[in-house]
């Protein structure tokens, strides 16, 4: 018996192409125990079609957007931030009324000198600024950057959020451009707090600079639209170094205290004489400059030197808090 009549069963029908190349033919040599399969057309009809690939889902146009506008939404609703600008917003009333009773009348007492300096209720604005913007100011910024990151990861929802898909860049620059909102939106409260005290105790004219040029109550105005903006700036700058602070840690409250320790330590350090030499380099340093609108003409050079400063801090600590946070192993 050949060896193809061996492999046909009795009443078997045996079709084979020549033409195919998986069938076998005639007197070749077969593998033991492998069965060569011919698949049919009406065999491959019968398997399932493959899905067609399904592309990335494209980031809509606005999502940032809407990720700052949440993301601010839930800024100024919490409590404790406003308990924080309320509190500011008290500062220039308290000082404006202790001015008002106990400096009213006396030619050497603070309301005299405030009434012989500035000559008007503008300069409340100015004094607000430079008692607030040392300390009180640093804090409230500090906590609100400091929380972006790190209050995140501490509740268990940083992992959600990039998962959203957010991005790890786009959520970075979300959390510090809500903090820069908020170091400008605490700066306004304290000036229109402060303006609006100084109007209704004090009397309203021209303004006495410090260089001893009277300019209008509009150019005061004008002065002050621009300190808000210097002091603003100034407290974007610490946003950036709280916001790197943020991406080290999971408690939000030692990204706060790292922040409100430099502040103290940079201050401290302003103040002794031997080491003079690094105070152009601390950011304390810069933020009282918007004094420089109380002089005729405005100190245009100091002031713009200052924000430089303010961009190379914000820079320099955006980077760091970059490079940390987009390697960083999220696991809450």
């Amino acid at each position: 018996m050949s060896t193809a009549e061996s492999t046909t069963r009795p009443g078997a029908v045996a079709e084979e192409d020549p033409d195919a190349p998986d069938t076998p033919r005639a007197g070749a040599r077969r593998t033991p125990g492998l069965v060569p399969v011919a698949e049919t057309l009406r065999s491959a009809e019968r398997l399932p079609p493959q899905a067609p690939a399904i592309p990335a889902p494209a980031r809509r146009a606005g999502a940032f957007w809407r990720l700052l506008g949440s993301e601010l939404g839930l800024t100024f609703r919490r409590p404790r931030n406003v308990v924080m600008l309320a509190a500011l917003a008290a500062v220039p009333v308290i000082v404006g009324v202790a001015l008002r009773i106990f400096g009213a009348g006396e030619d050497d007492g603070v309301g005299g000198l405030i009434a012989a300096v500035a000559g008007n209720s503008l300069m409340l604005t100015f004094a607000s600024l430079s008692f607030v913007v040392v300390m009180l100011m640093p804090v409230a910024v500090a906590i609100v950057a400091g929380d972006s990151i790190a209050g995140e990861a501490g509740t268990g929802t940083l992992r959600y959020l990039l998962a959203a898909p957010a991005g790890r860049t786009r959520l970075l620059a979300v959390k510090y451009l809500n903090a820069v909102l908020f170091s400008f939106a605490v700066t306004a409260v304290v000036a229109l707090a402060a303006l609006v005290t100084g109007l209704l105790l004090f009397p309203s004219g021209p303004v006495t600079l410090l260089s001893g040029t009277t300019i209008s109550m509009a150019d005061g105005l004008l002065r002050i639209l621009i300190s808000v903006g210097y002091v603003g700036a100034g407290m974007a700058a610490l946003a950036a170094v709280a916001l790197a602070f943020s991406t080290f840690t999971e408690v939000s409250i030692g990204a706060v205290a790292a922040t409100v320790g430099v502040v103290i330590v940079t201050q401290v350090l302003r103040a002794i004489p031997a080491l003079e030499s690094i105070a152009p380099y601390l950011l304390p340093t810069w933020w009282t400059r918007f004094d420089g609108v109380l002089r005729s003409p405005i100190a245009v050079e100091d002031m713009t030197q200052g924000l430089l400063v303010f961009g190379g801090y914000a820079l320099l600590f955006c980077s760091l808090a970059w490079a940390r946070f987009s390697g960083k192993d999220i696991t809450s």
